[in-house]
């Protein structure tokens, strides 16, 4: 019997905490074994001479056969949007499972785990979705989800269909509170973007281009204040997703500065796109609808500034992917009448991990060790998954990304493996790419194309997040 099922020698093994040239074993589909020299006792071995060796990526905030309106459909299903994760360099996705109005939380989830199971080629594990907090999803359902493994949740101040008013948000809150969930917030003003809407389209203003004019950084700076101050009143840990200027993050370095414990992410459209991008002719413009928009240059340099200085904690795809020339994706019907009507969201699941690599470490923004930090170990410890997950450890999965610092390339959509049929981010030079994903020590992807006849991912149930501290009761009055 051979030491190890497998051997990564000779690479340079990252984590958040440290760098160091080691070789990797692994048995069981767990990392156990690291030293500078183990030898070539094992099943296979594997060359990691001039690699970079992470954790894989953990992308905590992807959406996934969700559902998306009359007519509408999302260009990645379980199969294909794992399928790009692993090309990648990710090995685990953690999508939001959608409850819609008069659904119970507990349906919308059984039918979840049915689209994902058997189809996914990285491990998944799912955020709810509270859309409808009647008396028995918060006293009942929410309470036994969330000790179910399901530990975070997401809500929305936007959206017709899924935004909560300011006291159903402060309900839920403390459903969190008492459970030791944690709460992810979508912070836009709804009403704010529905009166701007409004007098946009009697003006005639109604081409893509006007998505962004519709949802100005006001909008998203007021709910960013508002969703910290329900947190404040209700004691709770929070994380503001998809921030994308420097307004709103002062919010959130000004709850930290009051003792809060505010958490923030930011994603690749914010640090690469801007506004103008919107402006294409023939509809072009669909491409890059997605909420909050994106903003300027002067955003752009902002949101670099957090990523530097500590400010966010995460880096995550927010991958809403559609087709664009699809009747049923961007080019619906309806949006050609108005930007209100496009599907909202862009593809980014695979374009994550090399962005940042190749515009924060190789630019010598910031270190390998914070960019394994903001791409893979706080998602695990925010999410309730470390040290299972985001980390090369004794003891940890073997989920792993091996890294060519050196290789450079043009980004192209036929790169990416996803459902969609274009990226936002094309043409862009790239410096830096995963070569080989593994999953629980499995090799899934090799050299930018997928490894083994049938997914090898699963679900992975989680604890609860180390920012948050566990149930607490209710929050004190006075």
């Amino acid at each position: 019997m051979s030491g190890f099922d497998l051997l990564i020698k000779n690479g340079t093994v990252a984590n958040a905490s440290d760098v160091a040239r080691c070789d990797v074993g692994i048995r069981g589909g767990r990392v156990v074994a690291l030293a500078e020299d183990l030898g070539t006792d094992a099943s296979e071995v594997i060359d990691a001479a001039g690699l970079y060796v992470l954790p894989g990526g953990i992308d905590s905030h992807v959406h996934l056969s969700q559902p998306s309106g009359p007519g509408i459909v999302m260009a990645d299903d379980f199969a294909s949007g794992t399928r790009s994760a692993a090309i990648g360099g990710n090995t685990l996705v953690l999508p939001f499972c959608l409850q819609q109005k008069g659904q119970s939380l507990r349906e919308a989830l059984n039918a979840y785990h049915a689209l994902a199971e058997g189809n996914c080629h990285v491990d998944v594990s799912f955020h709810l979705i509270v859309s409808d907090p009647t008396e028995s999803v918060l006293g009942q359902e929410l309470p036994a989800l969330i000790d179910d493994g399901y530990t975070s949740f997401k809500v929305f101040m936007t959206y017709e269909d899924l935004r909560l008013t300011d006291l159903e948000i402060l309900k839920v809150m403390e459903v969190a509170r008492q459970t030791g969930a944690l709460v992810m917030i979508h912070a836009e003003n709804y009403d704010a973007i529905r009166f701007l809407t409004e007098r946009l389209e009697r003006e005639g203003r109604t081409a893509p281009r006007h998505h962004a004019t519709s949802r100005p950084i006001a909008v998203e700076r007021e709910a960013t204040h508002r969703a910290i101050s329900l947190a404040q009143i209700t004691d709770v840990p929070l994380m503001v997703v998809h921030v994308s200027n420097g307004e709103a993050l002062d919010e959130i370095r000004r709850g930290r500065r009051a003792g809060l414990k505010i958490l923030s992410e930011t994603c690749p459209q914010y640090l690469t796109l801007t506004a103008d991008d919107l402006d294409g002719l023939n509809m072009e413009g669909a491409k890059y609808v997605c909420s909050p928009p994106p903003r300027d240059v002067a955003s752009q340099k902002e949101c670099w500034q957090g990523i530097e200085d500590g400010a966010f904690d995460v880096f995550s795809s927010d991958h809403c992917p559609f087709r664009y020339d699809d009747a049923a994706g961007k080019l619906t019907p309806r949006g050609r009448t108005s930007f209100r009507w496009i599907p909202n969201g862009i593809p980014g699941i695979a374009a994550r991990l090399p962005i940042l690599f190749s515009e924060g470490v190789v630019k010598g923004r910031i270190s390998l060790q914070r960019f394994v930090a903001l791409t893979s170990t706080n998602h695990a410890r925010i999410y309730g998954l470390h040290p299972r997950k985001g980390t090369i450890a004794i003891g940890s999965d073997a989920d792993i990304a091996l890294w060519d610092p050196a290789r450079r390339l043009t980004l192209t959509h036929d790169l990416l493996h996803d459902g969609c049929d274009y990226t936002p981010y094309e043409g862009m030079q790239i410096t830096g790419w995963p070569v080989m994903t593994l999953v629980r020590g499995q090799i899934v992807m090799r050299e930018g194309e997928m490894v083994g006849t049938r997914p090898l991912g699963g679900y992975v149930s989680r604890g609860f997040s180390e920012y948050v501290g566990g149930p607490k009761g209710p929050a004190p009055l006075g």
